[in-house]
């Protein structure tokens, strides 16, 4: 089966082919980060502008880059949401026109199930069952993950995710958009040990996850400094160790009370590699072992929707001509495979 992925949440255009026999065909992925850079984070207006814009465009792309034609797909995933309305309204109106224009069936993909399969794309991929940490710009989640569509929320941000955090952290310490690479970046320059932040809600029971106290400690730590670049280093070097070791607890956590062996990562901030070395560690001492998506499937993407999309076509699942855009999307609700 072959299908033509579209993902439109924020603020990255991604379009991919995926055959289920074949695996990964083509993608294309257009970064808004140039467009949005100069306003500190994503304006929800540009970013429906730019889809509209490069959709197709990237869609001929990965068509001439596979060598098919449209006759030869047979069904059109497309990122229903979670996301900002507007541009999901984007990918979805254009995903659901096309298969219609082709006469294919399509199919409305969660996101943050597409970043949890993304590691089904590559040579060595989790089986069932696993425990999944979906860690982004705005979400950071974990997952006990039986099967496609048999997911159990185990804990959730109370208010910032991570990759909110790492980027209002870098404007505080006056780096550009996105945060998550420029703290990273800026952290490797910094002294281990010389500021301590706290590790939120690490301190009792439980999987939920909490950042803005964390952000409040690094601006109150900012302010307190001589705000020298070594010092803005030591600061950048503390936020991340604390985002780590945070993630990290509540990773070993999660794999104990679900008595797993097997830990997914997946999502923006996964790519981080202090982040990747920690829970390689941390997954050691528990006899486990942690799999991730490759870094140009941590943020968003095509592959991971058409992967996702073609599981859910193979098993019968179709949307009818109605669609809709879901900025908010229980996980939890999605139909078994």
């Amino acid at each position: 089966m072959l299908i033509l992925g579209i993902e439109t949440s924020c603020d990255e255009t991604g379009i991919a082919l995926f055959d289920s026999e074949k695996g990964l065909l083509a993608h294309a992925l257009y970064s808004q980060i140039a467009v949005h850079a100069e306003y500190g984070g994503v304006v929800p207006e540009l970013a429906s502008r730019d889809h509209i814009r490069k959709t197709l465009p990237l869609v001929k792309q990965v068509f001439a880059e596979a060598g098919i034609a449209a006759k030869d797909l047979d069904g059109v995933a497309y990122t229903a949401g979670p996301g900002l309305a507007g541009a999901l309204l984007v990918g979805a109106g254009i995903a659901r026109s096309l298969a219609y224009g082709w006469d294919i069936p399509a199919i409305a993909v969660h996101h943050m199930e597409g970043h949890l399969l993304a590691p089904m794309l590559e040579d060595n991929p989790p089986a069932f069952p696993f425990v999944a940490l979906l860690v982004s710009g705005g979400h950071t989640m974990l997952v006990n993950v039986e099967g496609i569509g048999q997911y159990q929320l185990l804990g959730d941000s109370l208010d910032d995710a991570a990759g909110e955090a790492f980027d209002k952290t870098a404007k505080m310490l006056g780096l550009a958009y996105p945060g998550g690479p420029a703290v990273a970046k800026l952290a490797e320059k910094g002294e281990a040990g010389k500021y301590k932040f706290p590790r939120p809600m690490t301190d009792r029971p439980g999987l939920d996850f909490s950042f803005s106290g964390l952000k409040t400690f690094t601006l109150n730590t900012m302010n307190k400094s001589d705000k020298s670049e070594q010092s803005k280093a030591d600061i950048a070097c503390a936020f991340e160790t604390a985002v780590v070791e945070t993630l990290a607890i509540k990773c070993r956590r999660a794999l104990q009370q679900t008595n797993s062996s097997r830990l997914v990562i997946a999502g923006g901030v996964s790519a981080n590699t202090r982040l990747r070395q920690r829970l390689e560690q941390m997954v050691k001492k528990e006899n486990a072992a942690v799999y991730y998506p490759r870094l140009e499937f941590c943020t968003d993407n095509g592959a991971m929707i058409a992967f996702a999309g073609c599981q859910r076509l193979l098993a019968g699942q179709h949307e009818n001509l109605e669609f809709n855009a879901k900025p908010r999307w229980d996980l939890e609700s999605l139909e078994a495979v």
